[in-house]
């Protein structure tokens, strides 16, 4: 299988003979470098004594209420058990799913195809390639305002789109009413739709919407070729945790537990345990939402740019990302990821995503420095 190797291995490769004039600051990788909250580590502690015990690959009830209250709190939206299921994280389920459903749902036919935005989280490309399907590259760009879209003999053939909405790296949105066009395209064209909404609990002050509130407000209540995952990560700075799910259209689901029951990515009941309390937890993903708002503001006062509000991430253009890249490093010690290395024909090419994932302090620092080269 052509595997492309992942963006980081590609910018270890990029920086690996040169040595920083400064202390190092890696701004590279979307993960919270906020400490996860006490109380969700106390969970944890106190129920080490569970790791005698299989977990089921289902996922504990509790933990699967608890993604429930989340949803019905956040949308509006009261799933039933049988329209969710509890996933090791995201990164699993955008990989492992595609291959369900080129494997099993679709066995029969000859030539399958999936599309997703470009550029894009490379495990969407990864399963793709997995399943043996073709692929269809959504680009991203300015002129577009970084939406996707399919034209009518993509949609005709297309089997599967993944939709990646609040969108990393360019952090846009779609609106609920541009989800409700692609819902009314996946039952018109009779393909499975489903929106990577892991960055959902980042936003300013507007709530960016779900695909499956728009499902509902175009009268497919069911969910029928509708899903969506989420994760804990971002939301509680736990990625650790390893706690997401895959929601949506029941019929799909039911035959995806089957499938899951052979690949082994139960979650161990100590973080089912802490997960529980983390997704029915509100007081610390506000603080949390509120920190990435303050480093968002600062990065506008200090680079005079516009960033989304949907995101802790910069998609800054500039010249060659990579000599950019390059130099930024040498002479700053701050480590960003080149836009190539996230797409691919050309996109992404001339930007550069920074990850405002710090302290405040940090985050000042850091961007002063930075404001010098851009």
């Amino acid at each position: 299988m052509d595997f492309a190797p992942y963006p980081f291995e590609r910018l270890n490769e990029l920086i690996k003979d040169i040595c920083p004039k400064k202390d190092i600051f890696k701004l590279t990788i979307g993960e919270p470098q906020f400490e996860t909250p006490k109380n969700i580590q106390d969970e944890l502690s106190k129920n080490v004594n569970l790791l005698n015990k299989y977990p089921s690959s289902a996922g504990e009830t509790y933990l699967k209420d608890s993604q429930i209250s989340f949803f019905n709190r956040r949308f509006g939206i009261h799933l039933e058990r049988d329209e969710i299921i509890s996933t090791f994280g995201t990164r699993e389920v955008l990989f492992n799913f595609p291959c369900f459903v080129f494997r099993f749902l679709l066995e029969n036919k000859t030539h399958k195809t999936m599309a997703f935005p470009n550029p894009f989280y490379q495990i969407y490309e990864g399963s793709a390639i997995a399943s043996g399907a073709d692929i269809i590259y959504m680009n991203l760009e300015s002129s577009n305002n970084f939406k996707p879209y399919l034209d009518e003999d993509s949609l005709k053939k297309v089997d599967l789109v993944i939709l990646n909405s609040p969108n990393n790296p360019t952090g846009a949105i779609l609106t609920k009413q541009e989800l409700e066009y692609w819902v009314e395209l996946a039952l018109e064209y009779n393909f499975i739709l489903i929106n990577d909404e892991c960055y959902s609990e980042i936003y300013e002050s507007t709530a960016p919407a779900s695909i499956l509130e728009a499902s509902k407000s175009v009268n497919n209540p069911s969910f029928k070729n509708i899903l969506c995952v989420n994760s804990i990560s971002k939301r509680s700075s736990a990625p650790g945790l390893r706690s997401g799910f895959i929601a949506g259209d029941k019929n799909i689901l039911k035959k995806y537990m089957l499938y899951r029951t052979y690949i082994g990515c139960s979650i161990p009941l100590p973080l089912q345990k802490a997960a529980t309390l983390a997704w029915n937890d509100e007081e610390s993903p506000k603080m949390f939402r509120d920190k990435y708002a303050t480093n968002l503001r600062i990065a506008r006062d200090i680079l005079n740019i516009t960033i989304s509000p949907y995101t802790f991430y910069i998609w800054l253009k500039i010249d060659d990302d990579l000599v950019f890249t390059k130099k930024l490093y040498e002479e700053e010690g701050i480590l960003v990821l080149p836009g190539r290395y996230l797409g691919r024909n050309d996109a992404g090419k001339g930007y550069i995503r920074i990850a405002l994932v710090y302290d405040e302090h940090t985050t000042q620092e850091v961007l002063k420095r930075l404001k010098l080269w851009i």
